[in-house]
């Protein structure tokens, strides 16, 4: 993502479509047939642009969403993603994705994430990072990671431990249970939950209060509430970082993979 210097704009990247309009940065994923599953240049788009957004006068809020019936499948696992990440085993995505998380929380501009449909593994971790997460009753999250070999990383063991406390993240994580949205919010994981039809029209009711709002003001919450509840986040990304480098190198990494291509339940060998 760049920023054209002769007008301002903000510049759409391959697989994020980047708008500004009435003060609002909206940041669509937008991968729709593979449920917006995640690239590194998307991952580096949104951290551009929120860093760009951090100083920029003319934006007051900043919306993240999916285009389609999803937020994000998280990182691609389809084979043609897959070969895309050979090269570093998928450390590029990892590091981009770390961006990203930090680009959001550190961001003064709150950051609203409008969840539709799943949001799965580092897309869940995406959406958890954001401020304000707004949800369709057909959302759902899932921390996807061990079904695939693999553990939760993006910061999800500290945004979602943070939320909802230990063992409620503990059964996320270990268990990857699909965590629907009405079971989300009684957990504290989201901001409020809508009929599908509804969601638009109360998301917009929602960043429009966000941009009438006392910018400064919102920009001293975020920040004081983020440095209370969010202690552990750069520690839970080295730490998550450091074990799925170590994990994305594993015989059960390649053997999640392709039980998940092939549509079967993985057999791991602990190897």
């Amino acid at each position: 993502m760049t920023i054209d210097s002769s007008t301002g704009a903000y510049v759409s990247v391959e697989g994020l479509q980047v708008s500004v309009d009435d003060g609002v940065l909206s940041l669509t994923l937008n991968r729709p047939d593979s449920l917006n599953s995640l690239t590194a240049t998307m991952l580096d788009g949104i951290s551009e642009a929120l860093e760009s957004a951090a100083t920029d006068p003319r934006i007051k809020v900043v919306r993240l969403a999916g285009a389609g019936r999803g937020f994000s499948s998280g990182a691609g696992l389809s084979a043609e993603d897959q070969a895309k990440k050979e090269r570093d085993g998928g450390l590029t995505v990892l590091r981009a994705a770390n961006r990203a998380i930090r680009s959001i929380v550190a961001t003064p501009r709150p950051v609203v994430a409008v969840v539709q449909g799943p949001a799965a593994g580092v897309g869940a971790s995406l959406a958890l990072a954001c401020d304000v997460v707004l949800a369709s009753d057909k959302g759902y999250f899932m921390l996807a990671f061990t079904k695939i070999g693999l553990m939760p990383d993006g910061g999800a063991s500290a945004l979602v431990a943070a939320a909802v406390g230990r063992i409620r993240a503990m059964r996320m994580a270990l268990l990857a249970d699909k965590i629907h949205a009405d079971e989300a919010f009684q957990a504290g994981l989201v901001t409020a939950v809508y009929p599908a039809d509804q969601l638009d029209a109360e998301v917009d009711k929602v960043v429009s209060t966000l941009v009438n709002g006392p910018a400064v003001a919102l920009a001293k919450t975020k920040h004081a509430i983020n440095s209370t509840t969010l202690t552990e986040l750069e520690a839970a990304l080295e730490r998550e970082y450091e074990g799925q480098s170590d994990l994305l190198k594993r015989t059960d990494y390649i053997e999640g993979i392709k039980a998940f291509q092939e549509r079967r339940p993985a057999k791991f060998t602990d190897s």
